[in-house]
């Protein structure tokens, strides 16, 4: 298992730059951090290594009382967004630390995004799945339905993984091998190549594989 210590972030949106010679390169622009380490998994005591880390502060009186003591063992204050990344060696992290994208990333690192694709509620097959349809004529009786699901006499049932209408998006999406093209400490903001999964706003982990 390679080391994939990330951080936190939040959507803002997309735009594009230009380099010296005219070319667009569309950006997504990502506030990341500052994240707090709440906790240090190891194997020995957990069954598992890995890092906890919370994201965006929020008073301590919307929280529960367990989660509050959780976050007073660390020090810190309460958060909104609490994660955790899978680690090699969480022996080189300590709780309280603070994570910052300076010291995770570079301009040109290739990362890995991962974030809740935007929910489209329930859909026909149309749209979910991009079937064509049938005639859009007066006297057709099958314009957007999906048509026989159905086997006849064997196995007389509907398989496993027949596309249908049904609930689009709202799904856990990675998008793999994403540059950064720009890393902005002082304002905690990253910027990355092309498109990242989500809306606006929405959080995001973003994992170093350095």
């Amino acid at each position: 298992m390679s080391n994939t210590m990330g951080i936190l972030g939040k959507k803002i949106g997309m735009t594009r730059i230009y380099s010296e010679m005219g070319k667009a390169t569309p950006i997504t622009v990502v506030e990341a951090g500052p994240c707090k380490i709440l906790q240090v998994k190891s194997s020995d005591k957990d069954g598992y290594s890995a890092i906890q880390v919370g994201f965006v502060e929020k008073k301590a009186t919307n929280v529960t009382k367990p989660l509050l003591g959780h976050f007073q063992k660390s020090g810190s204050e309460a958060y909104s967004f609490i994660k955790e990344f899978r680690v090699v060696e969480p022996g080189q992290y300590e709780v309280g630390q603070t994570v910052n994208i300076e010291t995770l990333f570079k301009v040109g690192d290739i990362v890995d995004v991962q974030g809740q694709s935007k929910g489209r509620g329930f859909q026909g097959v149309m749209k979910r799945h991009g079937f064509s349809g049938g005639c859009a004529g007066h006297g057709s009786h099958h314009h957007r339905a999906p048509g026989s699901i159905g086997c006849s006499a064997w196995p007389a049932r509907v398989v496993k993984g027949k596309k249908m209408p049904g609930r689009m998006g709202n799904d856990t999406i990675m998008t793999k091998n994403v540059i950064v093209i720009d890393v902005r400490g002082e304002e905690n903001i990253l910027l990355l190549k092309g498109p990242v999964p989500g809306a606006k706003q929405g959080l995001l982990k973003i994992f170093s594989k350095s």
